[in-house]
């Protein structure tokens, strides 16, 4: 799926087109209306344009109508900072399919780019999800890395297995004995203390202290739950 960013402020355009390259999608960046307009007619292939709202020179629904008459397949979601519905209405008349208010969740934004993209294209396959996102906490599959507000938590990958198995099913307790077979096998003839142990130096990893948010949780006398 490729898909066209517009978005001015440079902060918010590069959230959007790391979170979307990282869920598998083609990208295509652009700060004005006009700079926006003429990527699409240069490139024609887009999927789904994202566009802000508040824009210099063209606004979003002036864009948002320009595509919409030259690209009518064009599956396109606004972006604004407002909350008021008279600017949802205005979006969705002037041919926007969804909107997303700001601030949004990446997580979120990328969800409702893929649900866009599968009631356009029903039956076909989207790229796979590498990150899980659980504010502040972003794993990065592929990279098999840990993030926290977007800084690098060195994990081993007897760690990296244990978080991934645990973020994968946030606020579900997990046993002991299932997070020893999942990560050591089912085979494996250790104590169950091997799994204390890991969780332990994960949370000192994470940062995680008595006096703070518990995003690592103890089930007493069961096992362990990622709160998210």
């Amino acid at each position: 799926m490729k898909v066209l960013i517009l978005e001015d402020e440079k902060p918010i355009r590069d959230l959007l087109c790391i979170n979307l390259k990282r869920a598998g999608f083609e990208i295509a960046e652009a700060s004005t209306g006009e700079e926006a307009l003429r990527i699409a007619r240069e490139q024609r292939d887009f999927d789904i344009a994202i566009l802000d709202l508040m824009l210099p020179g063209l606004s979003g629904f002036e864009v948002c109508t320009l595509l919409r008459t030259h690209f009518p397949r064009l599956g396109i979601i606004m972006l604004t900072a407002k909350s008021q519905e008279i600017d949802k209405v205005m979006g969705l008349e002037s041919g926007a399919d969804d909107y997303v208010v700001k601030p949004f969740s990446p997580v979120e934004l990328v969800a409702r780019v893929r649900s866009l993209y599968r009631r356009m294209y029903p039956g076909e396959v989207l790229p796979q999800e590498n990150l899980i996102e659980l504010p502040p906490f972003t794993l990065l599959l592929d990279e098999r890395k840990l993030l926290k507000d977007g800084q690098d938590i060195p994990l081993t990958p007897t760690e990296f297995m244990i978080v991934k198995l645990l973020m994968e099913q946030p606020n579900k307790a997990m046993n002991r004995d299932d997070i020893l077979t999942a990560v050591w096998g089912q085979y494996f003839m250790g104590d169950l203390k091997i799994v204390d142990v890991n969780i332990s130096r994960i949370r000192q990893k994470i940062g995680q202290e008595s006096s703070g948010p518990q995003f690592l949780e103890t089930v007493w006398g069961f096992g362990y739950i990622w709160r998210g």
